[in-house]
């Protein structure tokens, strides 16, 4: 199932080692180059020194012919003769090889050496690459190998499309690891390196949509009918995006990301404290747990503290304003979630990896886990914008087949994805 992931990894690994051959073996040619310049350059001072050894022994020679012929009629003086011999010629050799050696550090050969320091760096540097990009794919590994892999059947693409990296995040009621159950959120989260943004946007279950192959219902149908992909399929037929790909997170899941991040601090009103120890009644049932576990004090209000079992219950809650004002909450939970997860992944990974991870189904390769892993550090800096769809005067309500349901503009919508999230005119 993983194998074509595995050898996109290892064409990777494969490409970056012959890479740091090349350059190795570039070191190790300028290296020789450099040798065997400075070998040839000794050899020939070598032979400079050898012809001026002779030729000062001839210049004695045919000195000492002069003196004897110019003074033939004299009475003969002995000349001293001044011999240089070859272990001296050779010393002075060795010193003038030095003096030249000197010159050459601070020209040609000293460029040489300072390019051969560079490409040192850069190998060493490539090094460290190959050890990070090592050490992640193993973290990755260990991490992917907690998730719930399904292969796509009906739906494929690429995971970035036009600069915009998009991934479908679902919330779902099932009570176990899977796809089962009822979509209770649906959120578009895409990456933009454009705009260096990322998109949350809530997705109203109510809209009225077409289902390919079935007859118009509520968005929320699709995933009941299909699954994930399904719901991806008419999530793109009817808002023209480009998502391929999903995350889906049960309740459980939800929960335990909130506590693995240390909880989150959100403005609540009192009413809405008094909908999350209702919402925490059925929860705790499911869990096993007395009644009032986790209960808020119904007289707080204000700024407070949620730890997973809260902040579940407060997305939750249906009955304080509109479906809009319900996926706002889930994406107030998300954002301060998303704003904690960086510290979370240091001071808390096994917490982030047993709590969530069982309890979340993905279609994404191992691959494209590691690439979204590769973007962490630049997310840091990029805006993180929260939106939803359908957008304000853009729908009315209706009921069809006894269903109340959102009657929506999608023409409207689709020129609005397009230019704020794919940047098209």
């Amino acid at each position: 199932m993983r194998k074509d992931t595995e050898n996109e990894m290892e064409q990777i690994q494969k490409g970056l080692e012959r890479f740091l051959e090349r350059e190795v073996d570039g070191v190790r040619e300028d290296s020789r180059s450099e040798d065997e310049e400075e070998l040839w350059e000794a050899d020939a001072e070598d032979g400079e020194e050898e012809s001026d050894f002779f030729t000062e022994d001839e210049e004695e020679d045919s000195f000492r012919e002069e003196e004897d012929f110019s003074q033939e009629d004299e009475e003969e003086v002995p000349v001293e003769k001044k011999k240089i011999s070859r272990r001296e010629a050779e010393d002075r050799s060795m010193g003038r090889r030095r003096e030249q050696k000197e010159e050459n550090q601070s020209g040609r050969t000293g460029k040489k050496k300072k390019h051969s320091g560079l490409k040192k760096f850069l190998i060493f540097i490539l090094i460290l690459l190959v050890i990070f990009f090592g050490g992640l794919y193993l973290a990755v590994g260990v991490v992917y190998d907690q998730m719930n892999y399904e292969q796509n059947e009906s739906v494929s693409g690429p995971l970035k499309e036009n600069g915009v990296t998009s991934v479908l995040l679902i919330g779902s009621d099932s009570r176990t690891s899977g796809t089962e159950g009822r979509s209770d959120a649906m959120i578009l989260i895409t990456i933009s390196d454009r705009t260096k943004t990322v998109h949350m946007t809530s997705l109203l279950r109510d809209m009225y949509v077409e289902i390919p192959g079935y007859e118009g219902n509520r968005l929320n149908a699709a995933y009941a009918y299909g699954g994930p992909e399904l719901l991806m399929e008419t999530i793109n037929q009817n808002l023209g995006t480009e998502v391929y790909h999903y995350a889906v997170v049960n309740f459980e899941a939800f929960a335990n990301l909130v506590d693995a991040v240390g909880g989150v601090e959100l403005e609540l009103t009192n009413e809405e404290v008094q909908w999350v120890n209702a919402y925490l009644n059925e929860y705790n049932e499911l869990r096993g747990m007395p009644m009032e576990t986790d209960y808020l004090d119904t007289s707080l209000s204000g700024n407070i503290h949620l730890n997973g079992a809260q902040a579940l219950a407060y997305c939750r809650n249906r009955y304080i304003g509109t479906d809009f004002a319900r996926t706002q909450r889930q994406r107030n939970v998300l954002s301060a979630v998303m704003k904690k997860l960086p510290g979370a992944l240091i001071t808390n990974p096994g917490g982030l990896i047993n709590g969530l991870f069982p309890n979340l189904t993905t279609n994404l390769t191992q691959g494209e886990c590691m690439r979204l892993a590769m973007m962490a550090g630049k997310l840091l800096t990029y805006d993180i914008v929260q939106d939803s769809l359908p957008l304000d005067g853009t729908y009315s309500n209706a009921t069809i087949r006894e269903m109340s349901v959102l009657q929506v503009d999608f023409d409207q919508n689709r020129a609005y994805i397009r230019k704020e999230i794919y940047g098209e005119e």
